[in-house]
């Protein structure tokens, strides 16, 4: 009860912010930003899992990194970098298991994808002069690709959709900010950042319950 309660509070902030917080100061809008964030960081550290503890810190961890990202991102590369640290720590806790193997085409299509943006959105920062800023784009399209490479051998429907949905996210963020502008920018953006992260946070209890049944 008290988890579903919890869940759905992260649910009404996010959609509040995400809706009905387009026109105000920057400072309050930055603290509305980041309360479905601490609120998962809660969800996650109260969650009872067993034998994933270490599954289960990195998962923390990475949405703590993501929390100061959304803080930081005003400033873009120090935003960049704290969410960088927050996928590695996705990508520790996705690597710590082994459920299942990466299909061949899941590891072709992410290969593709993540050349096709990294030749479309470096080679643009590139051309406008930001060298540091196309290096950690590239860095950072890796890193993300890396997520979801491994996110797959967790056998856990929700830290593989969440990580997808982490891409989605940040690929229309890239492309927003450094190709063209898109069609309801904030809005696809912010559901698929909160979806990805309400999701990836789950996982954990998911995961728990995948490795109850491996070992009985």
């Amino acid at each position: 009860m008290a988890k579903k309660l919890l869940l759905t509070c992260i649910i009404v902030f996010g959609l509040y912010y995400i809706f009905f917080f387009s026109h105000i100061d920057q400072s309050v809008k930055l603290i509305f930003k980041v309360i479905p964030m601490i609120l998962l960081i809660f969800m996650a550290i109260t969650q009872k899992a067993q034998s994933i503890k270490k599954y289960q810190r990195f998962i923390i961890i990475g949405l703590v990194f993501c929390m100061i990202g959304d803080y930081t991102l005003q400033w873009f590369l120090i935003g960049l970098t704290s969410f960088l640290i927050g996928h590695v720590f996705y990508i520790f806790a996705f690597s710590s298991t082994s459920e299942q193997p990466v299909p061949t085409w899941a590891k072709i299509g992410l290969l593709l994808y993540g050349a096709a943006m990294a030749i479309w959105i470096a080679s643009t920062v590139f051309k406008s002069g930001e060298t540091v800023l196309t290096f950690a784009v590239l860095a950072y399209i890796s890193i993300i690709l890396t997520m979801g490479w491994t996110a797959i051998r967790t056998s856990s429907p929700f830290a593989i959709i969440g990580a997808l949905l982490f891409i989605t996210s940040d690929s229309y963020l890239a492309i927003n900010k450094f190709i063209m502008p898109l069609p309801f920018a904030h809005e696809i953006i912010m559901t698929t950042y909160y979806s990805a992260q309400i999701l990836i946070a789950l996982s954990i209890l998911q995961y728990s319950e995948i490795r109850s049944k491996v070992v009985q």
